[in-house]
This record gives C-alpha cells, structure tokens and sequence, in this order.
C-alpha cells in the first residue's frame, strides 16, 4: 500500500438518532485503528434531521479534535450532503460510509490497503462472486442488483459489480475533477460511471452488505429506481456520441 498522509471519513446522516451510539460503537475503534498509519479526520453531515441527531453527534465528537460536524439547515439527500463534506475534506483520500454501518466501519482499512498508487478508486462490491449480503430483504437485492447489471452492460464494465454502494475509498483527485449533479441516492452510480468514463483505475474489494440494524431507511424506492434509469439513458447517449466521433 502507497503511504497515504491523511484520511478523510465522510458520514452522512438523516435523522439517525437511534443509529448514532451503534455508530460510535463500531467507528471509535476503527479510527483508533487507523490512527496507528494514517491521519484521520471525520466530516459528519447532519442533512436537516428533524430528530436529535446533530445532538448526537456533538456530544459524541464535538470535542474530538480533526472532526468538523456539518449542519444543513434543511434536507437535501444524500447527494448533496456528499458534496458538501467532499469540499470540506482536506485528506488524501476520502473514504463515505454509512450512519447505520450497514458496510462496517471495520473494513475501512481493507478498503485502504488496495488503494495502491496505480488505484485511484476502491469499491466496496456486495454483489462481487466473492460478496455476500446478510439478511438484506429480497426485493431490495433483486432491484439494486438489476440498476447495478445495467451499469454493467451499458459501461462494459463487467469487471465491476455494485453500482449502488457508498462505501469507496477515493483519491481526493478523483472527487475534485468528477462533477456529479444528483442530489439523491444515484449520486455513488453517478460518480463511478463517470470516473469509469474519465478512466479512472477502479478495483472491486469483496465484502458484505448488513441490513439496517437501527432506524429506518429514507431511501424512496420507486424514485430512485426512475432516477436510475433516466441515468442510464443518459450514458447510452454520451456512449453515441462517443462512438460516433471515432
């Protein structure tokens, strides 16, 4: 593994008091892990949660030193809480994950470690061979792996899995150059498809998808599956296009 000189976690959140302790549980001693390498600075986003997570999170880490806690005054999905913690990054590299640890905090390192200087981005892939998911219920498994199947055909990339995950480790380089507009859920899809399209090195890292264990999901089915799609069409035509300057 290159050496990396700092590392930036970015955690948004949307109205996860009953996530944050479990959080905490599982992100305090994987930070402390990594502090043995790298330096590690956290970047929350409270996205307008309507419950008591920004207290939360202030009285978790608002003391802790290299952690900025970042509030949006009103919700603006997960997109848009994305992009304001990638600007306020100022690691190497930047590594998302989930409030609700549905890909453990644990595995960051994993993550790091495959992040060789001929790697500019490592995806955290449920749905590789070698991936597993754990208690995920079917419908949820059946239309995320089709979104990511068609990314798949459409990017010709079938040497990557999972379109749909957050959990990546990015070089900062990476996040500054790719200009992604979505606001919601497809904004992981959009990123990756655009970086496979700038040719950006990309390697898969095997891993397990948990359910939610704690609070529920804000995701809306029906219109991140519609995003999806009006997504797809859109790289068919950026492919057209490509093909027909050749």
């Amino acid at each position: 593994m290159a050496e990396l000189q700092r590392v930036s976690l970015v955690i948004p959140c949307y109205n996860e008091e009953q996530a944050i302790q479990n959080l905490a549980n599982q992100l305090d001693p994987a930070v402390a892990d990594l502090e043995k390498d790298h330096e590690i600075e956290l970047i929350f986003v409270d996205d307008g949660s309507k419950d008591n997570t920004y207290e939360l999170l202030d009285r978790h880490y608002g003391k802790k030193k290299n952690v900025k806690i970042i509030r949006h005054e009103k919700n603006y999905n997960l997109g848009s809480a994305l992009r304001t913690a990638f600007k306020s990054s100022t690691g190497d590299v930047i590594v998302p994950i989930d409030c609700d640890c549905t890909f453990p905090p644990g595995k960051i390192r994993d993550l790091l470690e495959l992040l060789d200087e001929e790697t500019d981005i490592v995806n955290a892939s449920h749905y590789h061979p070698q991936g597993t998911l754990d208690n995920v219920p079917l419908y949820r498994r059946i239309l995320s792996k089709t979104v990511s199947e068609m990314y798949r055909t459409i990017l010709g990339r079938r040497d990557i899995y999972t379109y749909t995950g957050i959990f990546r480790a990015y070089r900062k380089k990476v996040l500054e150059d790719i200009k992604f507009k979505s606001d919601g859920f497809l904004s992981s899809a959009e990123i990756l498809s655009y970086a496979i399209l700038k040719g950006y090195k990309i390697k898969e890292y095997p891993t397990t998808l948990y359910t939610r264990q704690y609070g529920k999901s804000s995701i809306k089915l029906f219109k991140v599956i519609m995003s999806h799609l009006r997504f797809v069409l859109k790289l068919s035509y950026i492919k057209f296009l490509k093909r027909q300057k050749t």
